[in-house]
């Protein structure tokens, strides 16, 4: 008797072809109107933190010499590209097996992993974004006072750069070998381990700290 592929059993058990699946986009609250809160188009982020970054960055040069504002973006950067990596290993991939922590654990995370391809669940939506970016600024400038303009301006640089290049890795086929590598990266958190290969925007620190995906020796990624 032929073996059951992974394509036939989805077809089979939800009436979708995998690619189907993959971009379905399941309702994860009720009523439907708070479910509408789990969904962004992919463009929301641009219209919210650009002018939040460009703000930030206009108080910085204005207050401050530019070797020190750009030194200090870059410093909000780098500190971007850490959260990046270890929110996405200690909470996203938390996941319990049961009770109150699955769900949470499948409302923040575990969606994306079950259908990867959902177009309006790529970016972080405004009611988690949004809350979240205020607490990391009132805590820069609680500890930096008006030195936090410029690193704030580079940390929300660092998160919509993620943002953008999360969408595009998954809707995308990039052209150029950095692309190429950071979509290959990716696919393998995704579809090969998804233990490795936190770092989405930033993949380096997969290399830091011990969590790089392995290369195959066959080429069987999904697209």
């Amino acid at each position: 008797m032929a073996a059951t592929t992974h394509d036939q059993k989805t077809e089979e058990q939800t009436g979708m072809s995998r690619a189907e699946y993959m971009r379905a986009s399941p309702p994860l609250l009720k009523p439907a109107a708070l479910d509408r809160f789990t969904r962004v188009h992919w463009s929301v982020p641009v219209f919210i933190f650009v002018p939040a970054i460009a703000v930030l960055a206009y108080l910085a040069l204005t207050g401050m010499r530019t070797w020190q504002a750009i030194l200090l973006f870059v410093a909000g950067y780098a500190l971007w590209t850490l959260t990046e990596y270890w929110l996405h290993r200690i909470v996203f991939h938390y996941a319990p097996e049961d009770g109150l922590g699955a769900r949470f654990h499948f409302l923040v995370h575990g969606v994306h992993h079950e259908h990867p391809n959902d177009p309006k669940r790529l970016v972080m939506p405004p009611s988690a974004s949004v809350p979240l970016a205020a607490l990391f600024c009132l805590l820069f400038w609680a500890l930096l006072g008006h030195w936090w303009y410029p690193v704030g301006a580079g940390f929300l640089a660092g998160y919509l750069a993620y943002d953008m290049t999360h969408y595009a890795l998954h809707h995308y086929q990039p052209k150029s070998r950095i692309g190429r590598r950071l979509r290959e990266l990716h696919m393998r958190h995704h579809f090969q381990d998804s233990e490795a290969g936190y770092g989405v925007s930033a993949p380096y620190w997969d290399n830091v700290f011990g969590t790089a995906p392995k290369t195959k020796k066959r080429s069987d990624q999904p697209r």
